[in-house]
């Protein structure tokens, strides 16, 4: 019995090993392709603020996608958080509307992004008259990102333990004031880490982008003026077949962007997480 258990756990080993080196192995294959394919083409034209048909410049579209994620972020994480906030500290345990919260957030995060897009150009775009726009492609990208956000808060906040609530009532602190300065600080690292995959998928998100922001390529002056975010700019390279070479140097700037996201907010995480 030993002996078949002592060899059930060496085969659990190699397999998990086995299951690590290959995951490790594509994502290396996949970032060493990338960097092969796109490193020789950066030039510093790609870094123009002004696009046109020769330089075919990025640089319009990298202050496009910071835009984009801010004013998305701006919108989704504060409805994101104080969302988590009610479902976990205020609304009855167990109650059916938390039930149909949380499955329709559920439901929102495995629409495909396509149908999102098609939403924007519907309500967005269409009806409240914004036009191919920043502002659209924004409230599109939000209404995708709000049921990530949601999700990844209230899991942080009911890790959050109990015994800190009530520490904090014991020393007469008020349900608001035990939210905001006992709960939400301890569970900031959570909410942080959805907030990143949140990052991660605005930039690199194409499809729902293109029927609610265009594919202008200029910085906008306003959010009302039409932009392509990196995503867009190398999908349209890529597509056009001129510029495929710079398709793939957008890549790879698309790559460390979201490696140089990744890496100042996990160092953001960590800090308020050893405050908290």
């Amino acid at each position: 019995m030993r002996v078949q258990n002592k060899l059930s756990e060496k085969l659990m080993a190699v397999i998990t090993w086995l299951a690590a080196l290959l995951t490790i192995g594509i994502l290396t294959f996949i970032v060493g392709f990338i960097f092969v394919k796109g490193v020789p083409y950066i030039k510093p034209s790609l870094f123009s603020f002004t696009y046109n048909s020769e330089n075919v410049s990025l640089m319009p579209a990298m202050i496009s996608t910071v835009i984009m994620t801010v004013i998305s972020l701006l919108i989704a994480a504060p409805l994101g958080i104080f969302s988590a906030v009610f479902l976990v500290e205020y609304a009855k345990r167990g109650s059916k509307t938390v039930s149909v919260i949380r499955m329709t957030t559920e439901t929102l995060s495995g629409i495909p992004s396509i149908v999102y897009g098609l939403f924007g150009l519907l309500f967005f775009v269409t009806f409240l008259g914004w036009g191919f726009s920043v502002l659209a492609g924004a409230f599109t990208l939000a209404i995708m990102i709000l049921p990530l956000i949601m999700r990844s808060s209230e899991e942080a906040l009911k890790s959050v333990p109990d015994t800190y609530r009530e520490g904090s009532f014991g020393l007469g602190a008020g349900k608001l004031r035990t939210v905001f300065r006992i709960i939400l600080p301890a569970a900031m690292p959570g909410i942080l880490a959805g907030i990143i995959l949140a990052v991660g998928r605005i930039v690199g998100e194409t499809a729902a982008l293109i029927y609610t922001a265009g594919t202008v390529a200029q910085i906008p002056a306003d959010p009302m003026q039409s932009a392509r975010t990196l995503s867009v700019h190398m999908y349209a390279l890529s597509s056009e077949g001129l510029h495929t070479n710079e398709g793939y140097a957008t890549a790879v700037v698309l790559l460390l962007v979201v490696i140089l996201i990744n890496t100042v907010s996990a160092k953001i995480a960590k800090k308020i997480g050893g405050i908290a």
